[in-house]
């Protein structure tokens, strides 16, 4: 079974990016052939500074490679180094209905947000059908926000598909319900572009102010607070097992403690979850040349995949 995912460059991944896309990839790669790209063509929709995509890109390898991905047992790589993708993304363009594009919700709702319209960001779902489609990739683990930008890949490739036989493999997503939305610290979706996240590596200290500023209702000290609507006891379910939520329900309705508590413990917890990741973090931004040497390779196999695909698709649609 083919796994693939990607996220993008374009900041410091934050603990929405963990839970709603890294850690479900990290748990498949024991028993499937998981393919893992960093979306750095993605990126270009946000942030149009050279410097700082070239250094995010390498952050976000790092930070993948801490979390624990394994690069003996999956295929690693920089998006930009397998060309084949915005050449397959052109292809697909012809046989993407503006409609299908037109009901994009991410789109509509990041401009909504006030980020820029530009053609990328509106085109984004067809470059992400080419991520795809491109190394016959059976499922793909996204959040909930995704799910709708695997299912017009979906249509893109079975459009494809009718008119010159069966070359895509269709994709089946996959999304956790329990951590398919993480909210922020304002409560609305976790994202870079929202300016609500936490990222995955902090100081300890910029930790805790963050947590101090997720935002809460104002039940004073000594009442009972009500766990269901708040966003730090969302949080901190994250990092807990059905026990541990319990617990933490319990300690809401006891009125023994405020917000200030348990926004400390949601420090707590995010800093102990991340403690071993931390430390090979540090020494892959010790290994520079190590982190390369992964990237290299896994776009080494990645490129063989794409470049017999579109062998098979540049002749099915008359491209020499």
């Amino acid at each position: 079974m083919r796994v693939l995912n990607g996220l993008q460059s374009s900041g410091n991944l934050h603990i929405g990016n963990y839970f709603g896309a890294i850690k479900p990839m990290m748990d498949l790669q024991q028993d499937s052939d998981m393919f893992m790209f960093i979306a750095n063509y993605h990126a270009l929709t946000s942030l149009k500074d050279a410097k700082a995509l070239r250094e995010n890109s390498v952050d976000a390898a790092v930070t993948f490679l801490s979390l624990g991905l394994d690069p003996n047992k999956s295929t690693f790589w920089l998006q930009s180094d397998v060309k084949e993708v915005l050449e397959l993304y052109w292809i697909l363009s012809a046989y993407t209905p503006m409609g299908l594009l037109e009901r994009a919700h991410s789109y509509k709702d990041k401009v909504a947000k006030g980020i820029s319209a530009n053609h990328a960001l509106f085109s984004y779902p067809v470059l992400m059908a080419a991520d795809i489609l491109l190394y016959d990739s059976q499922i793909v683990p996204v959040g909930k926000d995704q799910i709708q930008h695997v299912e017009m890949t979906r249509d893109i490739a079975i459009k494809f598909n009718n008119e010159h036989g069966e070359i895509f493999t269709i994709p089946e997503f996959r999304t956790d319900d329990s951590v398919a939305t993480v909210p922020g610290i304002d409560g609305q979706k976790m994202s870079k572009s929202y300016g609500n996240d936490i990222a995955i590596f902090m100081d300890e200290k910029p930790l805790q102010k963050l947590c101090n500023k997720v935002v809460t209702d104002s039940t004073p000290m000594g009442e009972p607070l009500d766990f269901e609507s708040c966003n730090v006891y969302a949080l901190a379910s994250l990092f807990l097992d059905d026990s541990g939520k319990l617990e933490l329900a319990d300690r809401y309705r006891s009125g023994n403690e405020g917000y200030g508590h348990f926004k400390k413990y949601l420090k707590e917890l995010i800093w102990s979850e991340f403690a071993e990741a931390r430390e090979r973090r540090a020494y892959y931004q010790a290994n520079p040349d190590i982190v390369q040497d992964i990237l290299s390779d896994g776009a080494k196999k990645a490129r063989a995949i794409a470049s017999e695909k579109m062998k098979i698709i540049r002749d099915a649609v008359g491209i020499l």
